[in-house]
């Protein structure tokens, strides 16, 4: 399967972004990662629905969206979803928030995923595991973009892969998020990473142009 590449909006210049839009599309990327955040589960705050409705007027690549949220279904019941769009929930959220918001996203036809902490394992959530789509493993502590790598963190992408496994999930996607460089990307690959979220230290990197970021990540993971 082909590894995908998620770009984190979170990461372009806001003042132009429907101009990298573009330039992502004309360089094929997958999909596009928006990070949602209340200040509450997270200390920070971003994107909001009109944004992102608005965002869905000027392109039709998938939209990966990240929701940072105590209360998920604040957002979710303004979304307009599609079939090829990723809705991911954390999975430290009270289970009836999580079954809420899976249920919600399926509702409206996306498919589900479930995000996880550094400190999170996987099996904390087993028994939503096999409602989902994608685990989306945090590699940094989540709330800003750019924050340290924990050490030793990208072990947990082939921890979760034999779990997955083990467990008659082959077919959930492994995304990985937080501080991915090229050669981190390619590391974690090799352990069964399906998606990678760029964003400053993989795709918006300094000196270089998109053009020339996004190819050199595509070669490294494939």
């Amino acid at each position: 399967m082909k590894k995908l590449l998620s770009v984190s909006l979170m990461c372009t210049d806001l003042m132009n972004v429907e101009k990298d839009i573009h330039i992502l599309e004309d360089n094929h990327v997958d999909w596009f990662h928006l990070d949602v955040m209340d200040a509450h589960f997270v200390p920070n705050l971003t994107f909001g629905p009109d944004f992102i409705k608005q965002l869905r007027n000027v392109t039709d690549v998938p939209f990966d969206i990240h929701v940072m949220l105590e209360k998920p279904e604040v957002l979710l019941n303004y979304l307009t979803l599609s079939a090829k769009d990723y809705v991911t929930v954390h999975s430290e959220l009270p289970d009836d928030e999580i079954q809420k918001s899976i249920d919600l996203i399926k509702e409206k036809g996306a498919h589900v995923g479930l995000a996880f902490n550094p400190e999170t394992p996987v099996e904390k959530a087993a028994k939503f595991l096999p409602q989902v789509d994608l685990v989306l493993l945090m590699l940094v502590k989540p709330g800003f973009a750019g924050g340290k790598m924990i050490e030793g963190i990208m072990d947990k992408v082939a921890a979760t892969k034999k779990y997955l496994q083990e467990h008659g999930l082959e077919h959930v996607l492994i995304s990985t998020d937080g501080n991915i460089t090229v050669e981190r990307a390619a590391a974690m690959a090799k352990m069964g990473a399906d998606v990678f979220v760029g964003g400053t230290s993989a795709v918006y990197r300094k000196g270089m142009d998109l053009k020339d970021t996004i190819p050199a990540f595509y070669q490294a993971v494939s």
